[in-house]
């Protein structure tokens, strides 16, 4: 009598198991489902917010914008040269504030493939590969290049020998 007894508490211990690993087994999946589904809506506003940024990520530079286009609409208007004077000085100030800087190299100073685009080379008492005059200022943002400085190069005279020798 005393296996009798013994063997059901055994069967409801091992029912009693089970049913707590497959009480465990489903919170566990529980969980996992809620990570995933947490995961996918990360995902998701992750990508949303750089569609956003993509979209929108010039909206603080038109914004710095506007008050020039103003001011330009006002000068051509009123036919007021002198506008024009405070609409460049706004523009320059609202590229600044962009991180847009002008290249402007000084004459003299040595020709730099990177930032300047040699449009002619002409002979100058220079030394080669300086700059001698600037065509059209360039543009950078940040440490980017959005338009070289187009210039004038200098090259070495030629030796009047060997302008002979080539004809």
């Amino acid at each position: 009598m005393q296996e009798e007894t013994v063997q059901p508490q055994n069967e409801k211990s091992l029912e009693e198991l089970l049913a707590e690993a497959q009480a465990r087994l489903e919170q566990q999946r529980d969980s996992m489902m809620r990570a995933v589904a947490d995961a996918e809506n990360a995902r998701k506003r992750a990508l949303a917010e750089a569609t956003s940024s993509q979209k929108y990520a010039l909206e603080r530079f038109a914004e710095g914008l506007l008050p020039v286009m103003d001011s330009l609409e006002a000068a051509q208007k009123t036919g007021d040269i002198s506008g024009v004077e405070l609409t460049l000085k706004q523009l320059r100030s609202a590229l600044e504030k962009s991180s847009v800087r002008e290249i402007d190299p000084k004459a003299g100073e040595r020709f730099d493939p990177h930032r300047h685009q040699a449009m002619a080379a002409v002979e100058a008492q220079g030394e080669p590969n300086t700059i001698v005059s600037v065509m059209q200022k360039g543009y950078s943002l940040h440490d980017r290049v959005l338009r070289p400085a187009l210039v004038t190069v200098a090259k070495s005279k030629s030796d009047p020998i060997s302008d002979r020798d080539l004809n």
